[in-house]
């Protein structure tokens, strides 16, 4: 080509410019997100007058859908970074946002479970 094009991977090295690897990123947010959950769960029990711990538990259910959403993203990015051979970066970063996805999905179902069973045990008290 005679003109220099955007496209064109023959200019100066600060006009090229990676595109990064945003899924990657994300899984971590992500991953943050879904471990903070159920802590923000409790503390908005513990501060509010009208919250309880119990109705608090719906952050389990956050902590699941972004603990499963980090893990997809994740993956995501681990295949982006392999389809550029390296170039999109990223390798740490979904490792990174594949296991605080996996914590936070592992304390979601934890507190889920443990507020099915205090509401079986409140069944069962009552009867």
């Amino acid at each position: 080509m005679v003109a220099r094009t955007k496209g064109n991977s023959f200019g100066p090295a600060a006009e090229r410019r990676r595109s990064g690897n945003p899924r990657a990123a994300a899984s971590v947010v992500l991953g943050l997100l879904a471990v903070l959950a159920i802590p923000a769960g409790v503390a908005v029990s513990y501060y509010s007058v009208t919250v309880t711990l119990v109705e608090s538990s719906s952050s389990a259910g956050l902590a699941i859908i972004f603990g499963l959403y980090a893990i997809v993203l994740s993956r995501r990015g681990r295949e982006a970074f392999a389809r550029t051979i390296g170039r999109a970066g990223g390798q740490r970063a979904a490792r990174v946002g594949k296991l605080l996805g996996a914590l936070g999905l592992c304390m979601g179902l934890t507190a889920g479970l443990a507020v099915g069973f205090y509401g079986l045990l409140t069944v069962f008290a009552k009867s």
